[in-house]
């Protein structure tokens, strides 16, 4: 068991895996973070939902072990008699379907069963009964996440994810240093040091790769084409005076989404255009909003014809774009340096499942908990994508 660990990248994934190491094995880790502030954090600027109709059984187990944890974060997390509260609530998934996507739809629920997530499909008649607000044209069949003892599908307040995992972290002894590393250096197929852009050096056992959407220039210090990306992704803040009973996240044919957040709703859409990798997260494209996203709302839902933009931020995808899945596992080519990135925008909602998967896999050399195996990063050099469909 290696008696160091640096983690690279101290958001919620990165935090997750200090807090395991520290909390189930003992082990001192230091955490080194290029943005304490937290200002451009993907953990931090997330939509922060969790959800469990994936089309693939691995993200379908995260998110039901990631489930189990939150429900239970208060006590999982304490500090004394501080107990986190992130703000969970478990409306659910409702996934609408044009006619081209019924299979596909078809298809993903017969893998969610198979693993034990409780989602129904619901023909147009049934969830315009269930949902009178909402318009069907066009829907063919919907998908709906329902909320059990052992599975449900909702959102959170993902920086208090974030500062849950810090603070614990820190009261078992994790050092966390303000710093960027610019390489890292491996000698015999082991990462000997991290070095720091102020010409300093970290040594240790081991090291965790968990920087988001800036891993990828670290991974070729190592020899590894890491295929992860900053993409940024615009959500939008709006009010009306709608009343929606019981109104889950809404995934639309045409790739709009939405969902109540405090006295208002939320939303976003795919970029218009080209994807650039690292685009400013201040160029928030407005028009997104005015010339696409408000006519397709006011048609899913005829009573946000009225309703008043207030505000809008961008934050980060760290989009695979290999296979659009988790990259988790040992760096091939490497003995003692881990990744844990790449999460296409699921990296809040799998961080305390993936968080325990490292650090188990650090400390003991294997997975206990859950297996992570196929997200291993290995599936790149084999050309072996692991693709899931249901990214939105």
């Amino acid at each position: 068991m290696p008696q160091h660990v640096v983690v690279i990248g101290g958001g919620a994934i990165g935090s997750s895996v200090a807090c395991f190491l520290a909390r189930d094995f003992g082990v001192r880790v230091t955490v080194v973070e290029r943005d304490p502030s937290y200002r451009f954090a993907s953990s931090a600027l997330s939509a922060s939902s969790i959800r469990q109709q994936f089309s693939t059984a691995i993200n379908i187990r995260i998110s039901q072990a990631s489930l189990a944890f939150y429900r239970r974060i208060g006590e999982e997390l304490a500090i004394g008699d501080e107990r986190p509260d992130i703000g969970l609530v478990e409306p659910g998934y409702l996934f609408l379907a044009s006619a081209a996507g019924v299979e596909i739809l078809r298809a993903n629920h017969e893998v969610q069963r198979t693993c034990g997530a409780d989602a129904v499909l619901l023909a147009p008649a049934e969830l315009q009964r269930r949902f009178p607000w909402l318009a069907v044209e066009g829907v063919a069949l919907a998908s709906l996440g329902l909320s059990t003892a052992t599975s449900g599908e909702g959102w959170f307040d993902g920086y208090s994810v974030l500062q849950a995992f810090r603070r614990k972290a820190i009261a078992l002894g994790v050092n966390y240093v303000a710093a960027a590393i610019e390489r890292m250096t491996t000698a015999g197929g082991r990462v000997v040091r991290a070095q720091t852009s102020d010409g300093s050096a970290l040594e240790a056992d081991a090291f965790v790769l968990a920087a988001g959407a800036w891993s990828a220039p670290l991974a070729r210090t190592l020899g590894f084409d890491l295929p992860v990306r900053a993409r940024k992704r615009d959500v939008f803040v709006f009010h009306s005076p709608a009343r929606l009973p019981g109104c889950p996240l809404v995934i639309d044919p045409s790739g709009l989404w939405f969902r109540p957040e405090g006295q208002g709703f939320i939303c976003g859409a795919p970029p218009r255009g080209e994807d650039l990798d690292d685009a400013p997260l201040e160029a928030i494209d407005h028009g997104l909003f005015d010339d696409w996203i408000w006519p397709h709302l006011a048609a899913r839902v005829p009573a946000f014809e009225a309703l008043r933009r207030t505000h809008a931020w961008a934050g980060y995808y760290e989009y695979n774009t290999f296979d659009q899945n988790g990259l988790v596992g040992r760096v091939p080519g490497t003995d003692n340096a881990f990744v844990a990135c790449g999460f296409s925008g699921h990296g809040i909602q799998q961080a305390p499942a993936v968080g325990r998967g490292i650090a188990e896999l650090v400390a003991t050399g294997e997975y206990r908990t859950l297996d992570l195996s196929p997200l291993s990063p290995a599936r790149i050099a084999s050309g072996a994508p692991l693709v899931e469909a249901n990214v939105i």
